[in-house]
């Protein structure tokens, strides 16, 4: 991909604390303590190979994993893939979405490739991706955002990496329902050591942010800027309303940021953040945000760079686990008819070679799926100036086009 200027921001929201270094992995060279075993190749040399637990996801996501470890497989890095379903295909087989030996398998080897997965309403099983966050307390979510050309979006060249906290604020499910016995109970003491009325007949949502918490991201926050030659921490919040639990997040930022005097630290109130990003993203470089305001910044900046489509994540885990993904759904109505657009798994391909110590071949697999966007001949309908362009190629087509980028 030839070299271009361009804005870089990262976003960060998320809890605290040793998950830091584990997090700080996914995008650098060093390996992780994901599984590696030394075996021998025909040429008698020793030959890395990678233990990685591969989940198809339902929908479209056996297709668009497929196409993924093929063009993976095809920089020439050695993998062995424990395969193991989650989600609704394991509630078919297995009478539960998250059989014993798919969680097993995650957790002995510590990296994932996950397809996209369905969770259906209705049927008695909470979000698999959710679950899955909260069993291997994976608390960063790494989101990186690059416009690519070919890529149809409404800004140029910007080069953002979001990381949302996974596990507190209001997502921490503390909730109770209108009218119910708990509520009132949650109500009157509320009221009673508020001295605030809350109006009849609510529903109650607790945020709850941790000095725990705040220091584990904010503390990773400056660490990825300080490995990788990023210039300055910006951490959002809106502690001017919510001055205890979002005043806390920023007294403890700050008090983190005299701990890494050689990068530069400011704070910004989230509502001004998401004007800043749209009109100047150039300002910013990393971002650092609690779990809500980190949803929706991360979707933000999605759509700058061209929308869910072309948008990887990563979430990271206190124990030394990472798992990859698209960050789009599993668009069932598509499964099956070799349509839909690879890019965004692939590029949490990228990220995750990147994490297993393979940074060469991760660059290189980033180049050939710019390069063969950048071109615009063999890619997906949605990548098309025209969606009905009847030159538009399909899932499997898109992968080999890439594959033929890097042997060439």
């Amino acid at each position: 991909m030839p070299s271009r200027s361009v804005s870089r921001v990262l976003i960060i929201a998320a809890p605290p604390t040793a998950g830091t270094v584990i997090a700080i992995r996914a995008l650098r060279e060093r390996p992780p303590a994901c599984t590696i075993s030394a075996k021998r190749s025909g040429l008698g040399e020793g030959v890395l190979t990678h233990t990685i637990t591969l989940i198809p996801g339902d929908g479209t996501g056996p297709e668009i994993v497929e196409a993924t470890r093929r063009a993976i497989e095809a920089t020439g890095v050695k993998i062995e893939w424990d395969v193991h379903d989650v989600g609704m295909p394991a509630m078919a087989k297995h009478g539960t979405p998250f059989p014993k030996e798919a969680l097993e398998s995650v957790r002995r080897n510590h990296v994932a490739l996950k397809g996209p997965l369905t969770t259906e309403l209705g049927t008695g099983f909470r979000s698999v991706n959710v679950a899955l966050r909260k069993e291997f307390d994976l608390y960063a979510n790494l989101r990186p955002a690059k416009t690519y050309p070919g890529v149809p979006a409404p800004r140029g060249d910007v080069d953002l990496v979001v990381v949302r906290e996974n596990i507190e604020d209001l997502y921490a499910g503390i909730e109770f329902d209108v009218d119910s016995p708990e509520e009132r109970e949650v109500q009157e003491t509320i009221e009673r050591l508020s001295k605030i009325k809350i109006r009849e007949h609510s529903a109650l949502a607790i945020k709850a942010i941790s000095v725990e918490g705040s220091r584990r991201i904010v503390k990773f926050a400056f660490d990825y800027a300080k490995a990788n030659g990023r210039r300055k921490v910006t951490a959002v919040h809106k502690a001017n309303i919510m001055k205890f639990a979002d005043g806390l997040f920023l007294r403890v930022a700050r008090e983190v940021a005299n701990d890494y005097p050689g990068i530069e630290f400011e704070d910004r109130i989230v509502d001004n953040m998401c004007m800043q990003l749209v009109v100047k993203p150039d300002l910013y470089d990393v971002l650092v945000l609690p779990n809500l305001y980190g949803d929706i910044v991360s979707d933000l900046v999605a759509g700058l760079v061209g929308g869910l489509g072309v948008a990887p994540g990563a979430n990271i885990g206190e124990n030394g686990v990472a798992m990859f993904e698209a960050i789009h759904g599993s668009a069932p109505k598509y499964a099956g008819l070799n349509k839909v657009n690879p890019m965004a798994l692939m590029l949490a391909g990228v990220l995750m070679l990147r994490h297993i110590g393979e940074r060469e071949a991760g660059d290189s697999l980033e180049r050939a799926i710019a390069s063969v966007v950048a071109e615009g001949k063999e890619v997906t309908y949605d990548l098309k100036a025209d969606r009905d362009d009847p030159s538009a190629v399909g899932t499997k087509e898109f992968a080999d086009a890439v594959i033929r980028r890097m042997r060439n």
